[in-house]
């Protein structure tokens, strides 16, 4: 083993472990498979980011025949080769390496170096080897202080003309809990061009899932289960008052049905995922969808109910087709990002491209936020003026709850902005699945806020807008406010049955029954 006796101040790598972990912890889920992955100049150095997870280590009981409690890097047929060209000029007394290291995140410097403080190289320099601290042409490094087995090289020597090499099959055990990276590198111009087909397998002790994903397999089972529960109540009561159901609760309750499905789907991904380390993309695509859709009724729905539909005013009018639009294009930038993030290899997204995606699902977000409240504030307004003080009860906590979600969401935003930036080697892993679960249990709990709300119940068309052509409120309190008058004299009555009509208005209490009368008189 070449050692670096001098320590070693400045942080490792940080171009080249930046480039791979930043990006995302895996490259090809826990199997990471190379066909004709090319390597990229970095410093002195060819390098090639073969992965990178978070992995637990072995169970002390874990069976290492039947890898059941074992955790661990597997090294399966991995095999480079050089163009053909390189190969025939190259002379028979000659040998070139190729170098597969292995290290944990917290020990990026001990891989490294330079002589005299100069500048920092991956690969030996002529100075580092005169001092006999490497071997030229060989990766620098040095053991670790935590665990002087560390780091792990695995090394494929070209031999003469050989065009290609293989790496020895090989299987690391992990014995500490870390993010570990995997990283081939050669020294040697000489092998310019080289590329490596194989695989690695990474094991965690409770399947193939990457460490930071592990804990969304047990997360989504609870909230498969939490939308059940949501699910039961909300049947019931759309059971039980079928006949008073409006238009928006089965909105509602289309909402509650692909939360059901989606939440499904993605524990069926990683459970399938945990078994085989590949992702199923088929299941993946489809929670995926199931997502977006949710997604897009959700948003709509909350705008629509801002702007009184169903509730307060029969249809939206003119207003129809520009929601439509605008909820059409949403689902389809959420869809292709969220395809893009979960059914591909995250490494392969470069930055700019990640943040063309999600630049346009931010701004539409930004946009309903926007049209929701304006709507919101205006349907307020009038329901003040027009004292329709149950359905004005109903809409204040309605703003209340969505208030405190955006304060909440902008207050989170924030947090993984910190969280995200402060954590570039991805040393915090073991938290990065509540980022994504956040956002599931805010969405989980608005729905139940609305469900709330607006659950079916034997009063539910008392808030329904009478649908008689206006495109204002509906009159759901308007008999309360009428206050008697005189009745319009006819040319068939007399001052006296008017007189007689009038005070039979003022006393009664039936004012429907009273209408009645007095049109049939």
């Amino acid at each position: 083993m070449e050692r670096l006796d001098p320590p070693i101040s400045p942080p490792l790598l940080g171009f080249v472990v930046f480039c791979g972990l930043f990006l995302g912890a895996f490259v090809d889920a826990s199997v990471h498979s190379y066909v004709g992955a090319a390597f990229a100049p970095k410093g002195n150095a060819f390098v090639l980011h073969g992965g990178s997870e978070g992995l637990y280590a072995s169970s002390p009981d874990g069976n290492a025949t039947s890898g059941s409690g074992e955790s661990f890097i597997r090294f399966d047929k991995i095999t480079f080769k050089r163009p053909e060209e390189a190969a025939q000029s190259s002379k028979e007394t000659v040998s070139f390496t190729v170098q597969a290291i292995v290290f944990e995140v917290e020990d990026r410097e001990t891989i490294g170096g330079s002589a005299y403080g100069g500048q920092r190289a991956i690969c030996c320099t002529p100075d580092l080897a005169k001092l006999g601290a490497c071997t030229q042409g060989t990766v620098i490094y040095r053991t670790s202080n935590q665990n002087p087995k560390w780091p792990q090289v695995l090394t494929a020597t070209f031999s003469g003309k050989d065009r290609s090499t293989t790496l020895p099959l090989h299987t690391i055990s992990i014995t500490s809990t870390g993010m570990y990276n995997l990283y081939f590198i050669y020294c040697d111009p000489a092998l310019k061009g080289l590329v490596i087909e194989g695989k690695t397998v990474w094991k965690n002790p409770t399947g193939y899932l990457p460490g930071r994903m592990a804990p969304l397999l047990y997360f989504y089972g609870f909230m498969s289960l939490a939308f059940v529960i949501l699910g039961l109540f909300w049947f019931s009561q759309y059971v039980r008052f079928w006949r008073e159901v409006l238009p928006l609760q089965n909105c509602i309750t289309l909402v509650i049905t692909l939360g059901m499905f989606e939440m499904a789907w993605w524990y069926f991904e990683y459970a399938e995922f945990n078994e085989t380390g590949l992702r199923p993309m088929g299941t993946t695509f489809w929670a995926v969808t199931f997502g977006a859709v949710k997604k897009t009724v959700s948003r709509v729905i909350i705008l629509v109910v801002s702007m009184g539909y169903g509730v307060v005013r029969p249809t939206l009018g003119g207003l129809t087709s520009k929601v439509i639009m605008l909820g059409a294009t949403f689902f389809l930038a959420s869809e292709i990002l969220e395809l893009v993030e979960n059914a591909g290899a995250v490494s392969d997204i470069a930055g700019k491209a990640r943040l063309f995606l999600v630049l346009p699902v931010a701004l539409l977000d930004a946009f309903f936020i926007l049209w929701i409240f304006t709507s919101l504030s205006k349907t307020l307004d009038k329901l003040q003026a027009r004292r329709l003080m149950a359905k004005l009860d109903i809409y204040r906590k309605f703003t209340n709850a969505l208030g405190v979600a955006v304060v909440v969401s902008v207050c989170w935003i924030g947090y993984e902005l910190y969280f995200k930036s402060t954590d570039i080697y991805n040393e915090s892993w073991q938290r990065a699945w509540i980022i994504p679960a956040f956002w599931q249990v805010l969405s989980l709990s608005l729905l139940c806020v609305i469900a709330v709300l607006w659950a079916p119940s034997q009063n539910s068309m008392r808030f329904a807008y009478s649908d008689d052509g206006s495109e204002d409120f509906d009159r759901e309190e308007s008999l309360s406010l009428i206050k008697p008058g005189p009745i319009p004299p006819k040319e068939t009555h007399s001052s006296t049955d008017a007189k007689a009509a009038l005070v039979f208005n003022t006393t009664t209490n039936s004012h429907n029954g009273d209408i009645e009368e007095d049109k049939r008189e």
